[in-house]
């Protein structure tokens, strides 16, 4: 009953990062470390994680809409450009996006 109350309590106070603690464990199974090694570097290497996945998927939108090139060669990872023939439409894109979360960008220094 005690460890369902704290459970609880962990739970309560943010979801999330007991979310990411535990899928890092989960990843990383024979993983050891002290509470501050956790906090530092675990949840720094799961939130990097997620970071890359979001940013995969991002660019995956991005390429799939012609808006960005992907370029693959042997050995190497894929790289990713703006596709300059579509420049004005990437333009038009971000700005409804910052118009979508009520975000002002900067003008490009052209």
């Amino acid at each position: 009953m005690l460890v369902a109350s704290r459970v609880r309590i962990a739970m309560s106070r943010d979801p999330a990062v007991t979310r990411h603690v535990l899928s890092y464990f989960v990843r990383n199974p024979q993983a050891v470390d002290s509470l501050e090694g956790v906090a530092r570097w675990r949840l720094l290497d799961e939130v990097v994680h997620l970071r890359v996945s979001e940013t995969r998927d991002a660019l995956t939108w991005l390429v799939a809409r012609g808006v960005l090139q992907q370029t693959e060669g042997p050995g190497r990872a894929p790289l990713f450009s703006l596709d300059p023939e579509r420049k004005d439409e990437a333009a038009r894109l971000l700005e409804e996006f910052s118009a979508a979360d009520g975000e002002k960008l900067p003008r490009s220094s052209e």
